[in-house]
């Protein structure tokens, strides 16, 4: 006779990123995630924070430029090693700034790698936001270099992760159309109809507070007009 035994398989558990978001579909987030990449860590923690909330298309459109010289990277918080000023750095409103190409690549790959996952997931590309983006130290990789008179110094290299987490847009909503106008102290305010359809329908006088400003403003809706009475108190 012969027996089978059944071993439970092992569970694969998904990689941990450092930040999650509550949303509807989870299955509309998309991640992209590298380990102990062979960059250097400085470049690319200035390189991600640069495309820190930009749309995916936008990300890819700048990386691209940088590494064509077109548009700079500026360094905010690793700037005292030497980072020379550049005239490019105006664009973004600062004074030192690089062009780091290396990491600029690695971050194409990886938003080309999130891009390849949100076809997958049915998402469209475009309307992608890159709303998480980090970069951690990685350990350092060890080496040696030969010095004068039969010396040996540490030569090291500084790796990183990368990790993304873009997630679609939300849709813009039309700003309501006001008209402040200053009369007799008082302030007059002319809304859309879209608006105060819904307040105004069966309700002859409202009164309503509302706390705009430090200030506390009463409204008051007459005959279903379309028109609020501001005061100040």
């Amino acid at each position: 006779f012969f027996f089978f035994f059944f071993f439970p398989l092992p569970t694969i558990e998904m990689v941990r990123y450092s930040a999650s978001f509550d949303v509807e579909d989870p299955k509309k987030v998309v991640k992209a995630r590298g380990s102990y990449l062979r960059v250097h860590y400085k470049n690319t923690r200035e390189t991600v924070h640069a495309i820190r909330g930009m749309t995916l298309d936008r990300a890819t459109t700048y990386l691209e430029n940088v590494m064509a010289k077109k548009e700079i990277v500026a360094f905010k918080r690793y700037r005292n090693g030497g980072i020379g000023r550049k005239a490019m750095c105006k664009q973004v409103k600062w004074s030192q700034g690089r062009w780091p190409v290396k990491s600029c690549k690695f971050v194409l790959d990886l938003l080309t790698n999130a891009r390849n996952t949100a076809e997958f997931k049915n998402v469209t590309p475009g309307e992608l936001i890159i709303k998480h983006a980090q970069v951690n130290r990685a350990p350092h990789m060890r080496r040696r270099t030969y010095r004068a008179h039969g010396r040996i110094n540490p030569y090291k290299s500084s790796p990183c992760h990368i990790e993304f987490i873009l997630l679609e847009r939300d849709a813009v909503v039309e700003r309501p159309k006001e008209h402040w106008s200053c009369k007799e102290g008082c302030f007059q305010v002319e809304m859309s109809e879209r608006r105060t359809t819904k307040d105004i329908e069966g309700k002859k006088e409202k009164i309503t507070r509302l706390l705009t400003f430090n200030r506390f403003v009463c409204c008051v809706f007459v005959n279903g007009q379309n028109k609020l009475s501001l005061t100040k108190k």
